[in-house]
């Protein structure tokens, strides 16, 4: 359904970093890059869907992202990766049967406030 998601930050660098790290065990690299007023994209080898992340001085509104990963060991390798990018806890790898019965998701916050989430639908293998 989406092409790309665009948003602002308020520390592009920062930011860029963050996602970079972050999303790096879902496979997400750098696609192309521009100016910070044009920003990054991040995309999978596959290129089907990208973020794309600019540099802005308005506060931006805090945005929850959820990033498919294959496997719930992608799941527990982001949850990693974005803490030691810096992001702070906000739900640990594990199951949300409140979702549906193999919903295993983990959450951090982002630089700028964002609810940052990877999320296996796969039953364990």
């Amino acid at each position: 359904m989406l092409d790309h998601v665009k948003f602002g930050a308020s520390d592009y660098a920062a930011s860029k970093a963050f996602f970079l790290q972050a999303l790096e065990p879902l496979g997400v690299a750098l696609v192309s890059e521009g100016t910070p007023a044009y920003g990054v994209e991040l995309s999978r080898p596959d290129g089907t869907c990208s973020l794309c992340i600019f540099q802005t001085d308005e506060k931006p509104a805090h945005l929850h992202l959820a990033f498919t990963a294959e496997t719930r060991g992608q799941v527990d390798a982001f949850h990693r990766a974005a803490l030691a990018a810096g992001g702070k806890d906000h739900g640990a790898p594990g199951l949300r049967p409140h979702y549906h019965a193999t919903y295993y998701a983990a959450f951090v916050i982002g630089p700028d406030g964002h609810n940052i989430e990877a999320v296996c639908h796969a039953p364990e293998a």
